[in-house]
């Protein structure tokens, strides 16, 4: 039989592991507890460390180039999201499904507020926060009550295609330095494309599932882990989600006329990032909407 090197066989699925009977209203196409017995989906699991470095350094990097806390919210909603789908993953418990699927829910709100807010007064700033709020506190009662994945995942398509056609009406009639306009298409546009890539690789686990089990077995771990598709959406919805808040930041700075204190960073051509110019470095922030 065909091998690869250091290729260890796949050993058969165990009836349960260290957590116990699965309460999640979902599983996915990774075999459970085959890697680790205290691990239910071991590549699932890990893959969510996209997240959490990413949104670490979006913390990082909002905190010391002076961003607005909006966006140190919105990435502390990015780290969230990736721990909850760490335990979820890990775990394949109900309340941790939950504390990863809500969380994308309520990290999304804040970008959405961010970007309909603008030019706003403020009594209407903090009536759409409150509006956004009750509409998320609605979709989270009606998901809790009739526990169907498909509720939060259309609540969740709707409010990021909400953030996504505004912020791109923004770039079109708002933004007319035509090199900031050029950085966030191209940091638009690569997230998009990153983020789909990641969402169709997940369709092809779910539609494929069988297929791809067969195939992961046949050539064995390491290497079966990389047919983990719902890994790989982790990794580049990781990826997407990221480009899209290094997107809104500099939105958000050339809305409000920053943009002169900032240089746009493309890190080894395909990182960005927002910094202060270093002249600028000790200067205050300015105040948020």
């Amino acid at each position: 039989m065909f091998s690869l090197p250091w290729s260890h066989p796949y050993p058969a699925p165990p009836g349960s592991g260290f957590w116990g009977p699965r309460t999640s209203t979902i599983d996915w196409c990774e075999e459970n507890y085959v890697v680790s017995v205290y691990v239910a989906e071991a590549v699932n699991t890990i893959t969510n460390g996209m997240f959490v470095t990413l949104a670490g350094f979006a913390i990082y990097n909002a905190i010391t180039q002076k961003h607005e806390r909006r966006f140190i919210l919105t990435a502390m909603g990015f780290a969230l999201v990736g721990v909850g789908s760490w335990l979820f993953h890990m775990t394949l418990q109900y309340e941790y499904q939950l504390l990863d699927e809500l969380p994308m829910i309520y990290a999304t709100c804040v970008p959405t507020w961010a970007v309909f807010s603008y030019a706003r007064s403020k009594r209407d700033t903090i009536l759409l926060g409150v509006y956004i709020f009750l509409g998320a506190a609605i979709l989270t009662a009606v998901y809790l009550h009739f526990k169907d994945p498909t509720i939060h995942q259309a609540g969740y398509a709707l409010l990021t295609g909400m953030v996504l056609f505004r912020s791109l009406y923004l770039i079109v009639t708002k933004i007319e330095n035509a090199h900031a306009r050029a950085d966030m298409w191209r940091t638009v546009i690569i997230g998009i494309a990153t983020f789909l890539s990641g969402y169709g690789l997940w369709m092809v686990d779910i539609h494929f599932c069988g297929s791809l089990r067969l195939a992961r077995r046949a050539i064995g771990m390491p290497y079966g882990f990389l047919l983990e598709g719902h890994g790989w959406w982790h990794i580049l919805t990781g990826l997407g989600v990221y480009y899209y808040l290094v997107f809104l930041e500099y939105l958000r700075i050339c809305l409000v006329g920053r943009a002169p204190d900032y240089n746009y960073v493309w890190e080894w051509g395909f990182f960005p990032h927002v910094d202060l110019k270093k002249k600028n470095i000790t200067a205050k922030g300015s105040k948020e909407n």
